[in-house]
C-alpha cells in the first residue's frame, strides 16, 4: 500500500505556535515532515503513531533546544501515513537521503563501497568486482572503502589462483584460449580444460582467503610446495611459492581481533572541540579488513544519541549490514523510536503526557537490517574485551578524521587546492571549459569561471564552435579562440576529460608558443569494475590528471579540494549543455519559421535573439514586432499572420 499524504494548517513562525486539530492527524504509523515558510523540509521524523507523536511537540516544556530551533523556523507540517512502522522507518530513511533536512543529521556519505562477488552456483565461477549487494544467492565479500585498494588485491587474487575473467557470454562464444591462458592465470573452462570440481577447488581457496582464514590455506599451500619440492616438481613449487606471497601479500594489512573468527561492523563515537566525530571498522572472519569515518561540524556529544540512532538506520540502507553491529552504547527506547526525543503517549496518571509504549525500536531496526542482509543482525553494545578493543580502534579514527576535518577548516580552500596540486600560489582565478554538442551538430564550448573560489557569473561564456563530433579537434581550435580573447589569465585552466584533453590543451598552448602561461589539469569521471566512465550517481571517486604525470592525482575520494573540483566541473557542464541546448532550439525554431514565405535565416535570427519561442512571439503582438530594427509596420502585420498560422 502506499503512503498516505496529509496536511496541517500552517504553524506561524514562532515557537509557541498552535496546536493542530487532533482529529486532523490519523492514528496510524507515518512520517511527518516540517518545512519551512519556503516550503523546505527542514525535519523529517518517523512515528507508530501519527497523532501522538506529532502532539508531543506541543508540550509546555521538556523539548530539547534542537527542537525547539526547528519550530521557530517551521510554519507547516506535513504527514504521510504508512500501514507498518518498519514502512515508516524505511521511508525517513529515504526522505532524509533526499531532501537532506537541516535539522536531521544527515549522512553526507553517498557513496557505494566495493564488494566481491563468487556465484557458487555456477560451474566456472567468476570473481567480480560490484558496488551492489544483491539477493541472487552468490557469495559477498568486503565491503572496501577503496576501490583501487580493492582491485590490486583482485589483481593479486587472479595471480594466485587460476580463475576466469571473461564475462559468462564471452566464455561462451569463444573459439579459442585467451592470453591468461597462456599466462597461467585461466584454467581455460571455455574450451573444458578443466573440470568444475578442479576449478572449485581454487574457488573454495580464494574463498578461504577473503573470509580472512588465511592461516589453513597458507599452511596447506606450504606443505604442498614442499611436496613439490620433493618430487623435483620445481615448477609446481615455483607456481605455489607464487600463491603465498601472493595471499600474503593480501592479507598483510588485516589485523586479527576475533580469533573466533566471525563478521561485524563496530562503532566509536569522539566528542571534538567543534563537532562529532563517528568511526566504523568493518571485521570479517575476524580481521579488520577496512574503515570509514565521519564527521558532524556543530554536533555536540548531547546528541550522540541521536547520531548513533540516526547512523545506523541511514548507512545501512545503502551497504549490506554484517550478522553483528557493535555500538559504543545501546540508546534508550525513546531515542531509537524518535530520533531522540521523548515519545508522546496516553495521559499520565499525573495528567501529564506519558511516553509511547516501548515497541521495540532497536527490534525494528533490527528487523529492517535483517530484511536487507537476508539473516538476522543484531545490534549490541560492548560485552567484553575483545568487543571494547573494537570500539577504541573505532574510537580512534573518529579522533583522526575530526582532528583531520578541523585541520582543513583553519585552512582556505583554495590554499589546500594548491598543495593537491602543486601550485605555486593558490588559484585565484579558475576557469574549467566543457565540449557539449549532439551528434557533432551545434558544438558549443562552455567556460566557466570561478574568482576567490567563487563563481562569477558575468564572466561565464559560450564559444560557438564548427560542428563537429571530434572532441579533442574542438578543443584545440578552442584554445585559439580563448587566447585571442586576451586577459585576464586564468590561475588555473580545468579541463572536463582525461588525459588525451588535457593533452591536446598542452599541445595547442604549445603549438601557439604559450606553454606554461597558465596551470592546467583535467577531471575525469572515475572508472567503474569494467574499465569504464562511473557514472552513477553518488559516485565521488573523480580523477584528477596534470601535465608530466601519468597516473591520477591521490585526492581522497569525498575530500574538500577533490568536492570543490567536481564542483566546478559540475556548473561548467550544466552551463554547456545548457547553451547547446539553447542553440539547438534555436537551430529547430530558425527552420520553423524559415518554412514560412518571406522570413529568412537573418529574420529568423532575429526574432529568436528577442523572444525565444514560437508561444513568445506569438503573445508579443504587432508592437513589439515594430519595435524590432528593421521590422516595419508593415512587416510586423505580415509576421504576425504568418505567426498565427504556426497554430
Amino acid at each position: 500500500m502506499a503512503p498516505g499524504l496529509g496536511r496541517s494548517a500552517p504553524l506561524g513562525y514562532k515557537q509557541d505556535v498552535q496546536k493542530p486539530d487532533p482529529a486532523t492527524i490519523p492514528l496510524t504509523p507515518g512520517v511527518y515532515l516540517y518545512k519551512d515558510s519556503r516550503g523546505r523540509i527542514i525535519y523529517v521524523g518517523k512515528a507508530r503513531i501519527l497523532r501522538r507523536r506529532v502532539l508531543s511537540y506541543f508540550r509546555p516544556d521538556g523539548l530539547p533546544a534542537k527542537t525547539r530551533a526547528m519550530l521557530a523556523h517551521a510554519v507547516s507540517l506535513d504527514y504521510l501515513t504508512t500501514t507498518t512502522e518498519k514502512e515508516a522507518l524505511l521511508l525517513e530513511a529515504s526522505l532524509i537521503k533526499k531532501h537532506r533536512p537541516h535539522y536531521n543529521i544527515v549522512l553526507r556519505d553517498d557513496k557505494q563501497y566495493v564488494l566481491f562477488r563468487l556465484n557458487l552456483k555456477h560451474p566456472f565461477p567468476r570473481l567480480e568486482i560490484v558496488r551492489r549487494a544483491r539477493r541472487d544467492g552468490a557469495r559477498y565479500f568486503g565491503p572496501f572503502t577503496s576501490a583501487l585498494d580493492a582491485r590490486e588485491t583482485w589483481k593479486l587474487i587472479h595471480r594466485a589462483f587460476a580463475l576466469r575473467r571473461c564475462s559468462d557470454r564471452a566464455m561462451k562464444n569463444r573459439v579459442r584460449p585467451c592470453l591468461y591462458h597462456h599466462m597461467g592465470q585461466c584454467p581455460a573452462p571455455c574450451m573444458e580444460l578443466i573440470t568444475p570440481t578442479a576449478y572449485h577447488e581454487a574457488v573454495h581457496k580464494v574463498c578461504e582467503l577473503l573470509q580472512g582464514r588465511s592461516g589453513p590455506l597458507l599452511r596447506g599451500l606450504r606443505e604442498a610446495m614442499e611436496r613439490a619440492a620433493e618430487e623435483l616438481e620445481f615448477e609446481k613449487a615455483a607456481l605455489l611459492r607464487d600463491q603465498i606471497r601472493a595471499v600474503e601479500r593480501t592479507v598483510e594489512r588485516q589485523a586479527a581481533v576475533l580469533p573466533g573468527g566471525g563478521d561485524m561492523d563496530a562503532v566509536g563515537l569522539f566528542p571534538a572541540d567543534k563537532g562529532l566525530a563517528l568511526g566504523i571498522v568493518f571485521v570479517r572472519g575476524g580481521a579488520v579488513t577496512d574503515g570509514r569515518a565521519f564527521y558532524w561540524p556543530g554536533l555536540t556529544f548531547e546528541d550522540a544519541p541521536e547520531l548513533l540512532s540516526s547512523f545506523v538506520s541511514q548507512y545501512y540502507a545503502q551497504a549490506a549490514p554484517p550478522p553483528r553491529v557493535l555500538l559504543p552504547w545501546l540508546p534508550a527506547d525513546a531515542e531509537w523510536e524518535e530520533d531522540g526525543t521523548e515519545t508522546a503517549g496516553p495521559p499520565a496518571p499525573d495528567g501529564g503526557v506519558a511516553p509511547e509504549s516501548a515497541s521495540g525500536g532497536k527490534a525494528l531496526l533490527e528487523q529492517a537490517l535483517a530484511d536487507r542482509r537476508g539473516g538476522p543482525v543484531r545490534i549490541v553494545a560492548p560485552r567484553n574485551a575483545a568487543d571494547n578493543q573494537l570500539v577504541d580502534l573505532a574510537q580512534s579514527n573518529a579522533r583522526e578524521e575530526a582532528r583531520r576535518r578541523q585541520n582543513q577548516d583553519e585552512q582556505p580552500i583554495l590554499e589546500r587546492l594548491a598543495k593537491a596540486l602543486h601550485l605555486a600560489a593558490p588559484p585565484q582565478r579558475i576557469e574549467c571549459v566543457d565540449v557539449s554538442h549532439t551528434g557533432g551538430r551545434q558544438t558549443r564550448v562552455g567556460l566557466v569561471v570561478f574568482a576567490d573560489g567563487q563563481p562569477s557569473r558575468p564572466d561565464y561564456r559560450a564559444y560557438a564552435m564548427p560542428d563537429s563530433g571530434d572532441d579533442y579537434a574542438t578543443l584545440h581550435a578552442w584554445v585559439a579562440r580563448r587566447l585571442e580573447s586576451g586577459p585576464p589569465w586564468p590561475d588555473l585552466l580545468l579541463i572536463d576529460g582525461g588525459r588525451g584533453q588535457l593533452a591536446v590543451v598542452e599541445r595547442a598552448l604549445a603549438d601557439a608558443g604559450q606553454s606554461g602561461l597558465f596551470s592546467l589539469a583535467a577531471i575525469a569521471k572515475a572508472r567503474d569494475e569494467r574499465g569504464q566512465a562511473d557514472r552513477r550517481a553518488g559516485n565521488v571517486a573523480d580523477r584528477i590528471f596534470v601535465p608530466g604525470r601519468a597516473n591520477p592525482l591521490p585526492l581522497r575520494e569525498g575530500g574538500p579540494e577533490l568536492l570543490f573540483l567536481q564542483n566546478v566541473r559540475d556548473a561548467t557542464h550544466r552551463f554547456a549543455i545548457g547553451r547547446h541546448r539553447r542553440a539547438r532550439q534555436g537551430a529547430a525554431l530558425s527552420g520553423e519559421l524559415m518554412r514560412l514565405p518571406g522570413i529568412g535565416p537573418a529574420t529568423a535570427r532575429l526574432l529568436w535573439e528577442a523572444f525565444g519561442s514560437v508561444e513568445a512571439m506569438r503573445a508579443a503582438g504587432v508592437e513589439k514586432l515594430r519595435a524590432l530594427p528593421g521590422i516595419g509596420p508593415a512587416r510586423a502585420a505580415l509576421l504576425k499572420e504568418k505567426l498565427d498560422k504556426l497554430r
